[in-house]
C-alpha cells in the first residue's frame, strides 16, 4: 500500500534545524525556529508557569478525560484576555469556542468548521504568510488566495494594494488576518489601516478570521489586541484563533483556542455544537495539562501580574535586540538601510535580502535561516550580534 507514496521534501525549518544540529562550528547561529530564547540560547519555563505547574500538582485529583469543550476556565479566562473584560459579544453569548491543541489545532478546527459550514468559501491569506497556513486550512479542503502585503524592495507593508484587493473578496469569503506581529515580516497593520479593513468587511460582507499567536509581543497586551477588538465590536461574524505557545511559553503543551463569534445567541449554540462535533473527529478531547496551567494564572491576581510582568521583558528584550542589529550592522559599514528592523515587532523580522545571500552566509558563516529572510529575533543575543552583523554585511 504504502510503497506508492512519494517522498516528500523535509520542511524548511525542521530541515534548517537539523543542518544547525549536525554543524560543528562552535560559533553557529541559529535564527530559524520560531521559539523564544534568552541571553543564553534556552527557552525557559516562566516564573509565573512555573507557580502554576505547583499549584495543579496539588490540585489535580484525577487524570480522566475532560471534555471536548475543554477546560472552560481557560476558555473564560482567554475570552477576557484577548476580547477584554466585559466584552458585549461576549456578555451576549455570541462566542462559541473550544480549547485545542496548539495555535496550529485551532487554526484546522476553524478551517472545518468553515469546509462544514460553506464548503466553497475561499480562504484569503496575506502574501507572505506563515507557510504552516497553507496546509492547516488548505488541506481541510478550502481554496486558498492571496492578497499583496509586503514589499521587500521598500521593506514595508503593500497597504493600498492590500485593500485594492480585499475590496473584490467576496461575501461569505475569508480573510485571514495576523492579529499583531506578523510572521514572517514583523509588519503589523496601524490603528488606522484597522479602521479601513473593518469598513471594506462592512461593505463587501467578508469574514475576517483573524490568528493571535504572539499577543503581548509587540506594544503591549492591551494594544496587540486593538485590531481584533475593533473586528469583534463592529462585525456580526469573526473567526479566532489564539495560541498559548509565546506569551505562555506553552510550546511543548499545545496549548490553544478556537473561537467563532456569531450574529446572535441561537446561532452560537448551533456553532457550539458544530464546533465540538469537529474537535471530537479529530482528536477527541484536547490535552488538560496547558490549558490548566494557563487557567490557574489567569485565574489569580498575583499570578497574573507576575505573567504580565514576564511578556513585558521578553517584549522589551526583542526590541532592544533589534535596536542592537541595527547599530551593529550599521557599525560594520552596511551600504544597506536596516532601520525598518526597528519598527516591526515581534519575534520575526524580514530582513528583505535575497534566498542566495542567504545560503551564503549560512555557508561561510554558519548563521542559520530560511531562505525567505525571515529571522527570529529571540535568537541574537549580546554574544552573538556582532558575528551576525559582520556575516550579513560581508554578503552583502
Amino acid at each position: 500500500m504504502f510503497t506508492v507514496l512519494p517522498a516528500l521534501a523535509p520542511d524548511p525549518i525542521l530541515g534548517l534545524s537539523a543542518a544547525y544540529r549536525e554543524d560543528t562550528n562552535p560559533n553557529k547561529i541559529d535564527l530559524g525556529v520560531g521559539v523564544y530564547k534568552d541571553e543564553n540560547g534556552n527557552t525557559p519555563i516562566m516564573a509565573a508557569v512555573a507557580a502554576a505547574q505547583t499549584k495543579l500538582l496539588e490540585q489535580e485529583t484525577s487524570k480522566t478525560y475532560i471534555t471536548p469543550q475543554g477546560v472552560q476556565g481557560y476558555i473564560d479566562n482567554m475570552l477576557s484576555l484577548i476580547l477584554g473584560k466585559g466584552n458585549t459579544a461576549v456578555l451576549a453569548d455570541r462566542v462559541a469556542a473550544v480549547q485545542s491543541p496548539g495555535g496550529c489545532g485551532a487554526l484546522r478546527v476553524l478551517a472545518e468548521l468553515v469546509k462544514r459550514a460553506t464548503p466553497d468559501a475561499k480562504v484569503w491569506v496575506s502574501d507572505p504568510t506563515w507557510a504552516n497556513h497553507i496546509p492547516l486550512i488548505g488541506d481541510a479542503g478550502l481554496e486558498l488566495a492571496k492578497y499583496p502585503y509586503f514589499d521587500k524592495a521598500s521593506a514595508s507593508i503593500k497597504f493600498d494594494e492590500m485593500i485594492d484587493t480585499l475590496k473584490q473578496v467576496k461575501k461569505g469569503d475569508i480573510v485571514l488576518l495576523h492579529g499583531c506581529c506578523h510572521n514572517p515580516t514583523g509588519a503589523d497593520l496601524t490603528k488606522e489601516q484597522w479602521q479601513s479593513v473593518l469598513e471594506v468587511a462592512q461593505q463587501t460582507g467578508f469574514i475576517p478570521f483573524v490568528d493571535l499567536a504572539y499577543l503581548g509581543f509587540g506594544d503591549s497586551l492591551e494594544e496587540d489586541a486593538y485590531g481584533l477588538r475593533l473586528l469583534v465590536d463592529n462585525l456580526p461574524e469573526v473567526i479566532i484563533a489564539a495560541s498559548c505557545s509565546k506569551n505562555f511559553g506553552l510550546y511543548r503543551e499545545r496549548v490553544g483556542l478556537a473561537a467563532v463569534v456569531c450574529a446572535d445567541s441561537a446561532t452560537r449554540k448551533i456553532v457550539q455544537s458544530q464546533i465540538q462535533s469537529v474537535a471530537r473527529a479529530i482528536y477527541s478531547m484536547p490535552p488538560s495539562y496547558g490549558g490548566q496551567l494557563v487557567n490557574i494564572i489567569l485565574s489569580d491576581e498575583t499570578l497574573t501580574a507576575q505573567w504580565q510582568d514576564e511578556v513585558n521583558e521578553m517584549r522589551d528584550r526583542m526590541k532592544t535586540l533589534r535596536q542592537l542589529l541595527v547599530t551593529n550592522l550599521h557599525k560594520q559599514g552596511s551600504s544597506k538601510d536596516f532601520s525598518f528592523v526597528e519598527q516591526q515587532k515581534g519575534m520575526f523580522s524580514y530582513l528583505c535580502i535575497e534566498p542566495e545571500k542567504v545560503r551564503e552566509v549560512r555557508e561561510k558563516f554558519s548563521v542559520y535561516f530560511v531562505d525567505s529572510s525571515r529571522v527570529n529575533i529571540a535568537g541574537i543575543n549580546k554574544n552573538n550580534v556582532e558575528p551576525l552583523a559582520k556575516a550579513l554585511v560581508s554578503v552583502l
